[in-house]
């Protein structure tokens, strides 16, 4: 009986070479074939650290005969490592077709974590990273893409999007108009490359910046969140949502945590109200 190989989700550096971990590098010397995105980007990683072998192009045109021919490969017993150009594989790349059809192959599917450039760019950005929203890339067309901005316009957690340097004006003055020229942004570009840089600017400076300095490289733009309306309340109805948080399965301190970020209300004052309302 053939047994089946494993394909492998392998995150690679998103711009320096050297923030690769030791799993990875046992990883891709171990698998019989590495499918990527762009076998150029690929060799880069492979020869900095003498690594040959066998490579695939995999990218948003190969045809459903390459995926049909990957997954063949895994049925026969053949290991396989899947990597994008930079990066976590599937995260606005089409390696996530390949893995839910070899998931749904009942094929062996193991991930090796590491650098995602939406993760860095939002701990280096300086924004609320207790909750946000990763919407990807906009539409290339502006109707569209002032659609889905729109759709964002009131979102309470910070937004991440990805965005090409030659469409970054375009989002840029879109976010401007439709979100409003003071909304806080910043754009982390380059990350861990020699010309990294991270703007951190509302709307209308950050348009206006970039105008000045044409963009390049792979960049992430973040949108921080709508400023909530601080409702006023009382400190029963918060803790009747505290308990409600508890029963759902959050964590007792973090859901007083929660309300109290969510109100503007002190930590201390909504957990002793609670406990002397629980105790009676």
């Amino acid at each position: 009986m053939t047994i089946n190989g494993t394909l492998y989700i392998c995150a690679t550096p998103i711009g320096n070479l050297e923030d690769v971990s030791i799993r990875l590098l046992k990883t891709l010397r171990k698998v019989d074939m590495i499918a990527c995105e762009d076998t150029r980007q690929t060799l880069k990683l492979l020869n900095r650290y003498k690594i040959k072998k066998p490579l695939s192009s995999y990218h948003q045109h190969s045809s459903r005969q390459k995926e049909d021919y990957l997954l063949e490969e895994l049925s026969k017993g053949k290991h396989i490592a899947l990597v994008s150009d930079a990066g976590m594989p599937g995260i606005s790349d089409p390696g996530e077709q390949l893995v839910r059809r070899a998931l749904e192959a009942d094929l062996n599917v193991e991930i090796i974590p590491g650098p995602s450039a939406l993760i860095s760019a939002l701990v280096i950005s300086g924004m609320d990273s207790s909750t946000f929203l990763f919407a990807g890339f906009l539409p290339n067309k502006r109707k569209p893409r002032k659609e889905s901005i729109e759709a964002l316009k009131g979102e309470t957690r910070t937004i991440i999007l990805y965005e090409a340097p030659h469409r970054l004006l375009d989002t840029l003055e879109d976010i401007a108009e439709v979100m409003g020229a003071g909304r806080q942004l910043a754009v982390a570009r380059e990350l861990t490359k020699k010309h990294e840089e991270v703007k951190r600017a509302d709307a209308a400076q950050m348009l206006k910046h970039f105008q000045a300095h044409p963009p390049r490289g792979e960049i992430c733009v973040l949108i921080a969140a709508e400023p909530k309306q601080i409702k006023e309340v009382s400190l029963e109805q918060v803790c009747e949502e505290v308990e409600q948080l508890i029963k759902s399965g959050v964590d007792k301190k973090e859901a007083f945590k929660m309300k109290a970020r969510e109100y503007k209300i002190a930590k201390s004052l909504i957990y002793n109200y609670f406990i002397e309302k629980t105790d009676k």
